[in-house]
């Protein structure tokens, strides 16, 4: 049986967009759920990744954090929590210190994983700064009726 070219691009076509992770509307994974995917990584970039790192932007921080969002943390036997207000505070406090320099507050991310259940989501990013990884950040969201996606809570592992 010879197979024409036609069938081998459809073939490749449809291998291409299986390992980008992009299944039809008939599998376990729809179009609607890569939207929501697509969503939850926006909002990532944008309140945490741009709002907490790079442009240390408090605004854009309030709008995807959860008031009662927190970072949660091992010291010793005892759990620690890191408050988003104080968080915010503290963003503020090192953007207006004079000797505070953009230049030299450059971080690079990739997204480990991203994975959405209906409303809840978890997003696994790593975070490097000058070519070295710095912190690996597991952040939980849910998706709230009047608000949509938020980021509620964070643990990480610092490298």
């Amino acid at each position: 049986m010879t197979i024409n070219k036609n069938m081998w691009l459809l073939a490749g076509l449809l291998v291409a967009l299986s390992a980008a992770g992009i299944r039809s509307a008939d599998s376990s994974e729809s179009f609607s759920d890569v939207r929501e995917m697509n969503a939850v990584k926006d909002l990532v970039k944008q309140s945490y990744l741009h709002g907490a790192f790079n442009e240390l932007n408090p605004d854009a921080m309030a709008t995807g954090f959860h008031e009662d969002f927190a970072i949660f943390s091992a010291k010793g036997s005892e759990l620690s929590r890191y408050e988003i207000a104080d968080w915010v505070a503290g963003v503020r406090k090192r953007k207006a210190d004079p000797e505070f320099d953009p230049e030299k507050n450059k971080w690079s991310y990739e997204f480990a994983n991203v994975d959405v259940t209906e409303d809840a989501a978890q997003v696994k990013v790593q975070l490097s700064r000058d070519g070295k990884l710095i912190y690996t950040d597991y952040l939980s969201l849910l998706k709230f009726e009047d608000e949509g996606w938020r980021i509620v809570a964070k643990v990480y592992h610092r490298h």
